[in-house]
């Protein structure tokens, strides 16, 4: 990681001769001509943006900057295309380096930590947004916009637009990130499967209602243990109700902390986030920047009876329903195996994933038709038994461009050129039939997708609709997401692994981010580290007292798996529709 970083470095000053010659409009309208199609702007305003681009980048002129993100396919295409595209439009070389989700996490902790100027811009997830906000060594983009970075702020970039803005503001109503790339993860089913007459008939015969899309968990269970313990062939080929991953990695926490537990209900109400305890079960009083605890003991959810049944759940899905080998996938093994045609469904599928899954069946994807049809559709998420309107249903991925105040101002301008030419109107569209990962509403309302909505199993209707704002990242409660998240991957592998009950790793898991969340309120009293946003603790008491009050955390049901519930496929489109 160190030599990736130092080689990055290394190679911010030098300056390319050949992009200073050619850099302007003609270079412009060739790309806007060709690549830049379709586009939400006509031709004439995408050069009109293009010419601004051209002008505010002059002073930066043979300048080459280096910025950093994960890999997705809508980065590939930045890294391998818009790259080249505003070094010939503008004259800026950009080094858009790939890394794991981890790598790009340890690297923004590092350049917070040391204030070295590693990369000029990240895209990092707006999961960070209560870290940025609080220790305030990310840029603040609403007062950069109107001070410091006011000359290199496309007049067109239209905030308003950006359907993830909510998810990148701060405590402070300040906007710290700005929307690259958005997905979220929803339920994934074989439709053709669950239309199958002889199986419909067979489910109902056995389970008493109706085979559809599972509106809560236990649906989802029967579902899974239908497929794979009563069914177990389709076609001559051995299949499975259910996927998931559990290998001991950093994915394995994030699988967790991106709205599992809030999924089975364990959090509060509240749009992004629950309000006072968020899907991390942290504990944060509405009106305050400061959390409280994540315990039971002080008010938070993250070792209560809901998170708990969503760890027993997950583990026990996975041993029992998934093909075998899945416990040792990880996040970018367990999504694209699907493409082999022998699951199900999946309650936890990413839609970034969605441009692999539509592929042509010559690239070995065996779920699509021979037309290149899916087989399959997304649908909403379903929900545990703790969970009740008016809470979030489920994780939205806003990978987000971040500035640090550690880079040189001249680079950070050059870096935000960058930043907005790639999430520009003129653009988008097209970056967006590339990796279907929705940032603007101009984008999702385009003739272009309604043209091909057939073909992408959902995913249109799902960004159309008012459900969306009902999968969120995470939010404000999170003081210092770098901090916190390592924890949790550690304590959900030794469930998987069997040394530890999902009580006990629960329990464990509370502690720790207390003590950690402890030790950062000790940091922001003596040093204002947080901004006076830091934690501050609330004192231990029976869990009782607060299981015992209305709201999060939520006492033990008597029953935690109330009877299946289902609706059709073509009711819930019917529902986006409207």
């Amino acid at each position: 990681m160190k030599t990736k970083l130092i080689a990055a470095v290394a190679g911010a000053t030098l300056v390319s001769l050949s992009t200073m010659a050619f850099a302007g409009s003609d270079e412009a309208k060739k790309w806007v001509d060709s690549e830049f199609q379709p586009s939400s702007l006509s031709k004439a305003d995408q050069m009109k943006e293009m010419e601004w681009f051209i002008k505010a980048a002059a002073p930066f002129k043979g300048m080459e900057i280096n910025v950093l993100s994960e890999g997705v396919p809508t980065h590939d295409y930045e890294s391998k295309v818009l790259t080249k595209a505003f070094q010939e439009i503008t004259g800026i070389k950009v080094n858009h380096q790939i890394l794991g989700e981890g790598e790009v996490v340890q690297a923004v902790q590092t350049q917070m930590q040391t204030g070295r100027n590693l990369y000029d811009a990240y895209i990092n997830d707006s999961d960070l947004i209560g870290t940025h906000s609080r220790l305030q060594l990310a840029v603040n983009l609403t007062d950069w916009m109107a001070g410091d970075g006011k000359d290199v702020t496309n007049p067109m970039l239209d905030i308003d637009d950006f359907i993830g803005k909510s998810f990148t503001t701060g405590p402070d109503g300040k906007l710290y990130q700005l929307p690259d790339q958005q997905f979220a993860n929803l339920y994934w089913f074989r439709k053709d499967w669950f239309d199958r007459p002889d199986l419909k008939k067979m489910f109902k015969a056995k389970y008493g209602y109706d085979l559809g899309v599972p509106v809560n968990w236990s649906a989802y269970e029967d579902i899974a243990e239908f497929f794979s313990v009563h069914v177990k062939e389709i076609d001559g080929k051995k299949i499975y109700g259910h996927m998931d991953y559990g290998k001991r990695a950093p994915d394995l926490g994030w699988r967790m902390t991106d709205a599992w537990l809030s999924m089975a209900g364990a959090g509060s109400k509240g749009e992004p986030n629950g309000v006072p305890v968020d899907e991390w079960g942290i504990r944060m009083e509405k009106g305050s920047c400061n959390p409280v605890g994540a315990s039971v003991s002080r008010g938070g959810a993250a070792n209560g009876p809901a998170a708990v049944y969503a760890i027993r759940k997950w583990d026990e899905w996975l041993r029992k329903y998934a093909p075998p080998g899945a416990a040792s996938y990880d996040f970018y093994q367990s999504l694209p195996a699907l493409s082999q045609g022998n699951v199900a469904q999946q309650i936890f599928w990413y839609t970034a994933f969605t441009a692999v899954m539509v592929e042509p069946q010559s690239k070995g994807n065996n779920t699509v038709d021979a037309k290149g049809k899916p087989l399959w559709r997304m649908a909403p998420s379903p929900h545990g038994p703790y969970w009740q309107t008016g809470q979030k249903l489920g994780y939205q991925d806003a990978g987000s461009w971040t500035l640090f105040k550690s880079t040189p101002v001249d680079r950070r301008k050059a870096a935000w050129l960058y930043a907005q030419f790639v999430v520009s109107k003129t653009l988008d569209v097209k970056k967006s039939h590339v990796g279907l990962t929705f940032i603007r509403d101009s984008t999702i309302n385009h003739q272009s997708f309604t043209d091909r909505a057939p073909n992408l199993g959902g995913l249109v209707e799902f960004y159309r609709s008012p459900d969306r704002v009902m999968w969120s990242p995470t939010g404000i409660n999170v003081p210092d997401y770098p901090k916190l998240a390592q924890i949790w991957w550690q304590q959900i592998g030794d469930v998987n692994s069997g040394s530890f009950t999902p009580q006990q790793a629960m329990d464990r898991l509370a502690s720790e981010m207390d003590q950690v969340m402890a030790r950062m309120q000790s940091a922001d009293e003596k040093g204002n580290v947080y901004g006076g946003c830091g934690p501050r603790l609330n004192k231990k008491s029976d869990p009782s007292v607060w299981l015992n009050k209305p709201g999060s955390p939520k006492a033990k049901l008597a029953n935690e798996k109330p009877k299946g519930e289902t609706v059709a496929y073509e009711e819930l489109i019917k529902r986006w529709a409207k």
